[in-house]
């Protein structure tokens, strides 16, 4: 958590711990190593609406992030490169697998724009505050009956449903350990 890497960011670290947050899963004085980084990777891409690789190599912790990011039901999206780049296979191959192909910001703004109406806290029984709410077994077999064996978008499935992305997230998590969907790549699911 106090432990800046690379040193050079201790300004930016200094910013951030003045005007906004910083999380950390780890202790206060410990120091980071290479194994933390996949853990902090899911706690940046849990935190976000959309996760957009840049580039990435075929083995990269980018590519991590954006599986997670996928396995959390976040946006992920990538920016193309040439096929002869190596630092650009893995966001090549991301959008091989379903992610959304990213050429500027207005791309990012149309991947979340379906998200924005769907998170209403008042109609989200899933908030802290609402207690540990099961999921509607109404919805969880509406989603059910949405899936088919070809690939489909978790995104499509809430607005299908028009249910809270929360709700419809936890429902495929519910189907997925049932055995009734496969939570795949990319974003996508398909029924088991």
């Amino acid at each position: 958590m106090d432990d800046v890497y690379p040193p050079e960011h201790l300004g930016l670290y200094q910013r951030i711990v003045e005007l906004g947050c910083v999380v950390s899963e780890n202790e206060p004085g410990r120091t980071a190593t290479a194994r933390d980084f996949p853990r902090r990777n899911r706690v940046i891409s849990g935190l976000s609406q959309a996760v957009v690789v840049v580039e990435a190599e075929l083995r990269s912790g980018s590519l991590i992030t954006a599986r997670l990011a996928a396995e959390q039901g976040r946006e992920v999206l990538a920016v193309p490169g040439s096929p002869l780049d190596p630092r650009a296979r893995g966001t090549n191959d991301l959008i091989r697998q379903g992610a959304a192909l990213c050429e500027g910001v207005d791309d990012v703004l149309r991947a979340i724009e379906g998200l924005r109406g769907l998170r209403e806290p008042e109609a989200d029984p899933y908030r802290p505050d609402h207690g540990d709410a099961e999921p509607d077994e109404a919805l969880r077999e509406r989603v059910a009956a949405l899936l088919s064996p070809t690939p489909g978008s978790r995104d499509e499935l809430v607005r299908a449903t028009g249910a809270p992305a929360s709700a419809v997230f936890a429902a495929l998590v519910e189907l997925s350990l049932g055995g009734r969907a496969e939570l795949t790549p990319g974003g996508m699911v398909t029924s088991a």
